[in-house]
């Protein structure tokens, strides 16, 4: 987004996020489903992480689109639906139910060009663990990512957003930024593909980070009209690296939107 626009947009952005109760507070914990069966394989080959579709944030109006705590059921369409309409996002992924039963579809979010991050092992208030919990709910993610794509997160998510200055110190030292969001559709409590079009539309702005989930039913059915509508806007739908570039969110740093940088 070019620089010089910013100033009235940053405005307009935090009227939207004060007026927005925090999902934070009201988020569910992933939905569990059974795991699959495990099927005897040759071990998949490493891809390269896929180069995302080109868009200079610094010419246009951007907003990132992300989702988080996969993947589950529905991320395979999600991914369909990102491929058809040339969008990629950013997947802030559960280590446990969620990389940990569907490998497959984290190979298929990086070889597509899609940004996979961390959103913790098991989905705990991060600021209500030990230290050592901590850093192990973060750590374990990282390392299962890198050892499916070749390549560590340098985003985090802290589940229901909390953080505080140990979460901020872990994952500095990790090299995570924390990746927080301007707008959410709290589709962890309503389904309806409608209602989460509209809210999503109503507090989109540029810079903004949009958090969606890709484990409830209403979500994947929505992305279609969200994506449609924000192109309405003039945003381009984007990771949330391809928003901040060519900067880069700073490990540990905490970002509702581009403005925080």
């Amino acid at each position: 987004m070019p620089r010089t626009r910013r100033w009235y947009a940053a405005a307009a952005l935090a009227a939207a996020a004060l007026a927005l109760p925090s999902c934070a507070a009201q988020d569910r914990p992933p939905v569990e489903s059974k795991p699959r069966p495990s099927v005897t394989s040759s071990p998949t080959p490493r891809p390269v992480w896929g180069t995302p579709h080109p868009v200079d944030c610094r010419a246009t109006d951007c907003v990132a689109l992300t989702f988080d705590a996969g993947p589950g059921p529905y991320t395979a369409r999600l991914l369909d639906v990102l491929k058809a309409k040339g969008v990629n996002a950013t997947f802030f992924l559960l280590g446990k139910s969620g990389v940990g039963r569907y490998p497959d579809l984290v190979l298929r979010e990086a070889a597509e060009g899609h940004e996979p991050a961390n959103h913790s092992w098991s989905h705990p208030r991060l600021t209500e663990v030990t230290d050592a919990e901590l850093r192990r709910q973060l750590t374990l993610v990282q390392r299962q990512i890198k050892k499916l794509t070749g390549r560590a997160p340098t985003l985090m998510r802290p589940p229901q957003g909390r953080t505080d200055e140990r979460v901020a110190e872990v994952s500095r030292s990790l090299g995570l930024a924390q990746i927080l969001w301007s707008v959410t559709a709290k589709d962890y409590r309503d389904h309806d593909p409608r209602v989460i079009t509209r809210r999503v539309l109503d507090g989109a702005a540029p810079g903004g980070i949009i958090l969606l989930h890709d484990i409830y039913p209403g979500t994947v059915p929505a992305v279609p009209a969200i994506i449609d509508g924000l192109r309405a806007r003039g945003l381009t739908p984007v990771t949330v690296s391809q928003l901040f570039a060519p900067d880069v969110p700073g490990a540990g740093g905490v970002y509702r939107s581009v403005f925080d940088e």
